[in-house]
């Protein structure tokens, strides 16, 4: 049974957008501490209470955990509440957790709750001379942080199932009703979660900013390879199709194009709120435009695909990997470990110093970019309907395809719009049908990196 010792109690807390997969974690932790004599208390809204200098929350006990890792959301709620903003919000933060025995911390979190928990515990030993013991169990659904490339990160696997499962069933309405959908997912910085809803549900084409390594990507780049898909697709007598798109296309796009958005407003740790952004709209109507300039008529339907993969039971892969992250946690706190980010990496338990996976100028962990060099990223680039570097040397397609819509206004009359879909070099068929003999001044801008 357990013993409540008033002074040496561990707290945990959630921060950051739900992921399935949370109750798993503080089902765990919650058995594991009470199986070793220790009282657990979770805390209500992440840190929000905590920087106004009180504990909001309840003793967890394996009663009242009981059964809640098959459940989605989080029992403890969420909060983006970061207490990095002064010091005296890290210094109430601090007072609290003390003042109710608290002397280690479970935060579970994507990168910023695992900078805002670093913070708090170097806040605690370097400015009050208090030793607060830290760990941070990571989770995302954008399986962007930076762990070895096969192991995903808790809630991800949930996330794609159910996002599969929504994009196919769009598939299976865009082909009855003969009609596009274009879908935004989540994905901040990375596009594992659209390239891994696009692939499972083999939509017609799917978007990641990985493709434009790095640099800024421009609202007409979109546009044209979204109309050469529905233009592709018009060939085999399909007017329908699904091109799903990442949100983190948005968060990379050009300064120019952002200033066409209504608004772009931002949260508590400076992230734009993709999801309020009116981006779609405005990819919409440009699609509808260029799609009406050459003639071709297809209805357009837009969706935004987030916050409802968020929160749903989690599969039974996340449920074992957030009960073993959970465990894992505690029985490190237990061995008087502190200040580092759990991780489960070829089924054995990897503590990662906070130092090692924390920038401490940005606050930001490293992003695990989806690597378009992999199998698994050209295996799905394979199936996907778009123009692609080898069509280039096609001239028969060349000649259909200018034979979609109006005759008088070809697509490929910018040369700039060309280039970027395949790069400088270009057969003297496309140079024909841009009304041009000459690429000397074309500008290479490199769209895909195998270009």
């Amino acid at each position: 049974m357990a013993v409540n010792n008033p002074n040496n109690r561990i707290g945990i807390l959630v921060g950051g957008g739900p992921a399935p997969g949370i109750n798993g974690v503080i089902n765990a932790a919650t058995i594991e501490a009470y199986q070793n004599n220790r009282e657990i208390i979770g805390i209500y809204d992440g840190f929000k209470h905590l920087m106004e200098g009180e504990v909001v929350g309840i003793p967890l006990t394996p009663e009242n955990v009981s059964y809640i890792h098959k459940e989605g959301g989080s029992i403890l709620h969420t909060a983006r509440a970061n207490p990095t903003k002064s010091p005296e919000a890290l210094r109430n933060c601090v007072t609290a957790l003390l003042n109710e025995g608290i002397t280690a911390l479970v935060s579970i979190g994507g990168d910023d709750t695992a900078y805002s928990a670093s913070r708090v515990a170097r806040f605690a030993q370097e400015t009050m001379g208090i030793t607060l013991q830290s760990v941070h169990v990571p989770k995302t659904i954008d399986n962007d942080l930076p762990l070895p490339e096969d192991i995903p990160t808790f809630g991800f696997e949930t996330a794609r199932a159910l996002g599969a499962q929504l994009v196919a069933n769009l598939k299976r309405d865009a082909l009855t009703s003969q009609h596009w959908f274009l879908v935004l997912t989540m994905g901040r910085k990375a596009g594992h979660l659209a390239l891994g809803i696009g692939g499972s549900a083999v939509a017609t084409v799917t978007l990641i900013p990985e493709e434009w390594s790095g640099r800024e990507i421009r609202l007409q780049e979109i546009v044209d390879i979204l109309a050469t898909t529905i233009l592709l697709r018009l060939l085999d007598h399909k007017p329908y199709g699904v091109a799903v798109l990442a949100e983190g296309i948005l968060e990379n796009l050009s300064h120019e194009d952002l200033k066409a958005l209504d608004r772009v407003e931002r949260d508590e740790h400076g992230h734009i709120r993709l999801a309020e952004v009116n981006f779609m709209d405005i990819l919409k109507k440009n699609l509808e435009r260029e799609l009406d300039r050459i003639g071709v008529h297809v209805r357009l339907v837009k969706h935004v695909l987030g916050y409802e993969l968020r929160c749903a039971p989690p599969c039974a892969y996340d449920v074992e990997y957030t009960r073993t992250l959970g465990e894992a946690a505690i029985d490190f706190l237990l061995h008087d470990g502190t200040n580092a980010i759990i991780t489960l990496q070829h089924n054995q338990i990897v503590p990662i110093p906070y130092d090692e996976m924390i920038d401490p100028d940005t606050g930001r962990t490293e992003v695990r970019l989806v690597n378009t060099e992999s199998y698994r990223y050209q295996s799905s680039y394979k199936f996907m309907t778009r123009l692609k570097p080898e069509h280039a040397q096609d001239i028969s397609l060349w000649e259909r395809l200018a034979k979609v819509g109006n005759p008088d206004q070809p697509f490929y009359r910018p040369v700039q719009r060309t280039v970027w879909l395949f790069g400088r070099d270009q057969p003297k068929a496309i140079l024909m049908l841009l009304g041009s003999e000459t690429i000397q001044d074309i500008q290479l801008i490199r769209y895909h990196p195998g270009v």
